[in-house]
């Protein structure tokens, strides 16, 4: 009885294995019979698109010999119109024309016939016959940011005095991310904020956007709160069917969809701020994310204009009459030394004039511009306010960074505490190459405790120069600083001087314009202070804030005095672009120098440090 049960037990756990093997399987067959039709089904969607593109790809080649075809027709016609104006000029300057003339205009007139016979006798050169000529070639639009976005208007007005401009060249780039794809609707100065943070599709219309975006699949869409434009009536009030099927041609690709209302009545726009995945708001009373305006960097800097600024402060109704363009805006804002702005001013435009350089108020100052264009990039740039955009909406905002090796060659060691509190200073060092006595490593690493800190100790016998080369290659960052023990610098130095980075084009950026002190005669100077926010032949070495691959490259010359003049040479001959900054965050001291006290410029016998710096 006892077997019996024991098999009917065992049987009857076989069976409960079975059926859940059996179970299981009928699970993993359901899976694959699902992911079978979601395969077929992805199959089917490909071949669709495939053939939807097929269709455009058809569509667009038909287009294109149209286009052709009306292009010769159009040159043919030209022609044809070339050579009847040849064959009426050939008639008359032909001798019987000219002669019938005469004939005709002294029949009356004795003198006047001899004349007219006279001048209808004399050879005349005949036009030359027009030549076929094949349809000029269509050049391909110019997909670079800016490219098409320049300014137009060079002459201003204020007072009754006339003022020719030099406009300021809207940059082409470089692209921040060029590994995105936005399609934006937006007015041009939003248009202007955005468009250098990302391959940027605009000017396609409810009408051809199904033909515009295909050709490039953006990753998302950005829809301004326009003004104006075709998509504007589709935006306001009840949303129009243009935008409702661009929403859906985003929706079956899978695009992120961001609507951000940055002017007017939130209300006029809400219904169709609804159909968006994700809205954003400049409004501080709309209860959407914040999404700010912030300052464009290849447009909002101090880059002057070639022509200069007028010694004149205007008001911002002078600076900016109504019918300017953005691109003429961006040349406004660096024309006048200042500029007086009232009472409720918003707070993008303000930030946008002090990053241009441009001093607001009565009186105009350069140290107080300085501080003004330093706080307008503390509140922050467009690529950080896209970066919040990415990240809010689940999109990668990964682009290069601007992080610093210094390297600090401290060869007097008394000179080492000195050093290192320059360098302790600074906010934005990721690493500190430090070739000095044994004790520097430790003290660097008490000062810097967030900071890499790599020790080297010098030969008593190795220059500057040496020490410099052997330190780049133990740089990781992306740029290299270069800073002397000897000198003071501010503690905004080293991110004023990474902005050049930010609007430039240069591979090396420093000082050729900077304040002195000689302790020996207690004088405090200023050497080339005209040599601010241009490309330069050279700059002082102890300024150099270069890209570490650049330097690599031209390598340091073995010297201790003057490693720096053949640094500068070597880049003028490579074409290598060096950019002086502004005068402002460094102090070379130094007990006296001849060199110095003939090219600089007296500012008083005392400290230098009040003029440096901010």
């Amino acid at each position: 009885m006892t077997t019996e049960l024991e098999s009917t037990r065992k049987a009857l756990r076989d069976a409960v294995a079975q059926a859940e093997r059996a179970a299981e399987l009928a699970r993993l067959l359901d899976a694959a019979q699902a992911k079978l039709a979601d395969a077929e089904q992805s199959v089917q969607e490909a071949r669709s698109l495939a053939e939807r593109l097929s269709e455009a790809e058809e569509r667009l080649a038909a287009e294109e010999a149209t286009a052709d075809k009306l292009r010769k027709e159009l040159a043919e016609q030209r022609f044809q119109a070339e050579v009847a104006n040849w064959k009426l000029s050939s008639i008359k300057v032909a001798r019987w024309n000219r002669l019938g003339d005469a004939l005709k205009s002294g029949k009356s007139n004795p003198v006047r016939l001899a004349k007219g016979l006279k001048g209808a006798a004399k050879p005349v050169k005949r036009p030359t016959a027009p030549t076929r000529r094949p349809p000029a070639p269509v050049k391909p639009k110019d997909e670079r940011p800016g490219a098409g976005f320049q300014a137009t208007s060079t002459t201003r007005t204020v007072g009754g005095a006339s003022f020719k401009l030099k406009p300021f060249r809207v940059p082409t780039g470089p692209n921040t991310r060029p590994h995105l794809t936005a399609a934006v609707i937006a007015d041009p100065h939003v248009e202007a904020l955005l468009r250098y943070e990302w391959r940027q599709t605009t000017g396609f219309t409810p009408r051809d956007f199904a033909r515009v975006l295909p050709l490039e699949v953006p990753h998302l869409l950005v829809v301004e709160s326009v003004t104006q434009g075709p998509w504007a009536e589709e935006i306001t009030g009840e949303p129009g069917e243009g935008l409702r099927a661009l929403l859906a041609w985003c929706a079956e690709r899978g695009i992120r969809t961001v609507f951000w209302h940055t002017q007017g009545d939130v209300a006029a726009y809400a219904a169709a701020a609804e159909l968006f995945e994700h809205r954003f708001t400049t409004d501080l009373t709309v209860a959407w994310p914040r999404l700010q305006f912030g300052i464009q960097p290849r447009v909002h800097n101090p880059l002057p204009l070639s022509s200069g600024r007028i010694d004149r402060v205007l008001t911002l109704d002078q600076l900016l009459p109504g019918h300017l363009i953005y691109p003429d805006v961006l040349t406004s804002y660096r024309w006048p030394a200042g500029v007086e702005c009232p009472p409720g001013t918003p707070q993008w435009r303000l930030a946008e004039l002090a990053a241009c350089g441009t001093s607001i108020g009565a009186d105009p100052d350069t140290r107080r511009a300085h501080a003004a264009l330093r706080r307008a990039y503390q509140m922050g740039t467009m690529t950080e306010r896209v970066d919040e955009l990415l990240d809010a909406i689940g999109l990668p905002s990964a682009r290069a960074t601007l992080n610093i090796s210094v390297l600090l060659p401290v060869t007097d060691p008394h000179l080492m505490e000195h050093a290192l509190a320059q360098v302790a200073k600074q906010s934005g060092v990721d690493q500190l190459i430090i070739i000095g006595p044994p004790e520097s490593e430790q003290r660097a690493r008490d000062l810097l405790p967030d900071v890499e800190v790599v020790h080297r100790l010098p030969h008593p016998t190795t220059t500057v120069g040496a020490m410099l080369g052997a330190g780049i290659d133990l740089c990781e960052a992306d740029l290299v600083a270069v800073m002397d023990p000897r000198d003071v610098y501010g503690a905004h130095y080293l991110t004023d001087l990474k902005r050049a980075f930010l609007f430039g084009t240069a591979d090396i950026v420093g000082k050729a314009a900077f304040y002195a002190h000689l302790r020996k005669s207690q004088a405090t100077l200023i050497k080339q202070p005209d040599a601010e926010y241009t490309y330069v032949p050279e700059i002082v070495g102890a300024t150099l804030l270069a890209r570490r691959n650049a330097l690599r490259e031209i390598g340091f010359a073995d010297l201790t005095d003057g490693w720096d003049e053949v640094l500068m040479r070597q880049c003028r001959t490579d074409g290598i672009k060096v950019f002086s900054a502004d005068r402002f965050g460094y102090v070379r001291v130094r007990d006296e120098d001849p060199a110095l006290l003939g090219a600089a410029q007296l500012v008083e016998y005392g400290s230098a440090e009040p003029h440096a710096l901010i």
